[in-house]
């Protein structure tokens, strides 16, 4: 395993950004950037052994910064949405900005998306590990309490993405960490995702309304478009969208699903039949939201452009708006209590 490092740009004031490489013993690699905890490339063998970026992304740091879309970014303080852009606390209630309509969306105006971290490096035998590092002040976004953040990326030889999350916080405050890498298991740019095959351990999903927040039930998902239970392609479930209001009003998957099991476990696989790649995912988390990416009108790497369904976004994290939802798992992170989350993005081909 080796760790190269190059320049990726300079920020307003000065500030050279840093893109760190992570290779592994037969050439696969994942790309992060220390703007935002970027996952900017993730380039993995087909079933012929032919490279291929299967993670959407940017080929420059003023991208990163000035596009919209969120692409392989670390999402914070509060990953998914917060409805009415407020939510209470120990009798206290907090007003975030509204970026999403009414509503708050991964972080407010400027997330940890937007943020420097502070990169560290570690190499050994069969592993590699980037750490990066941020420190929120208090009311940064509306949200209470300083907090210092952790995630590290780790790559190893058998082409196994593990990310890491780490929060403490000096006072209470509420907490949901995520990435949003979209894939595409054909390689970035190259035609969309319908015909990925997904599956996921998943009886329910939590209910939106039109505006994507919860309303506090959960839908079974047993013959409906829902259901991954057992593989679908993701078009035949999109295709069957008059059967199903959620996948209807949203044009496609925007949709949090309540995950089976507990701790570090499988909870999803997508898979490409032509390239023969798979990627399975881990996690630790009690849900995961599936975006198709309807929403993608952009122009990625080497020009290409990402338009509607070019990526799949697998974000694992806590239900959305959690915190005003009593019922949902707490995103409550208590003064001097650590919160952590793993997930694991684990590449083969078949």
């Amino acid at each position: 395993m080796s760790i190269t490092k190059k320049p990726y740009g300079v920020d307003l004031i000065g500030r050279e950004m840093t893109l760190y490489t992570m290779t592994n013993k037969i050439g696969a690699s994942v790309s992060v950037l220390d703007f935002g905890a970027h996952l900017v490339s993730i380039q993995v063998p087909d079933k012929n052994g032919k490279m291929a970026d299967v993670c959407l992304g940017f080929d420059c740091f003023d991208d990163y910064d000035q596009k919209s879309g969120y692409l392989g970014a670390t999402v914070g303080r509060y990953g998914n949405r917060i409805a009415k852009a407020r939510f209470t606390l120990n009798g206290k209630e907090y007003t975030l900005f509204p970026n999403n309509g009414r509503n708050n969306l991964h972080g407010g105006r400027e997330g940890f998306d937007k943020k420097w971290w502070k990169g560290e490096t570690l190499e050994t035998d069969g592993e590699d590990t980037v750490l990066f590092t941020y420190v929120a002040h208090d009311g940064e976004e509306g949200f209470p309490g300083k907090m210092k953040v952790q995630v590290t990326f780790s790559f190893n030889d058998k082409c196994e993405l593990t990310i890491r999350y780490l929060a403490l916080s000096e006072q209470d405050t509420i907490v949901n960490l995520t990435n949003h890498a979209y894939f595409n298991l054909a390689g970035a740019g190259n035609g969309d995702i319908l015909s990925h095959t997904l599956q996921i351990d998943a009886d329910c999903v939590t209910d939106v309304d039109k505006e994507l927040i919860p309303t506090g039930e959960f839908l079974p998902v047993a013959g409906t478009p829902l259901d991954f239970n057992q593989p679908m392609k993701i078009g035949d479930g999109i295709a069957r969208r008059a059967e199903c209001r959620l996948i209807d009003e949203a044009n496609g998957y925007d949709t949090n699903y309540c995950l089976k099991g507990e701790g570090l476990r499988k909870v999803a696989e997508l898979k490409d039949e032509e390239s023969g790649r798979v990627m399975k995912v881990l996690t630790t988390e009690p849900g995961v939201q599936i975006y198709s990416g309807q929403g993608l009108k952009l122009v990625g790497k080497n020009g290409l452009a990402y338009g509607a369904y070019a990526g799949v976004a697998l974000e694992t994290q806590h239900y959305p708006d959690s915190p005003n939802q009593p019922h949902f798992p707490t995103t409550t992170l208590k003064a001097g209590d650590t919160y952590q989350s793993t997930t694991v993005y684990a590449f083969s081909a078949e």
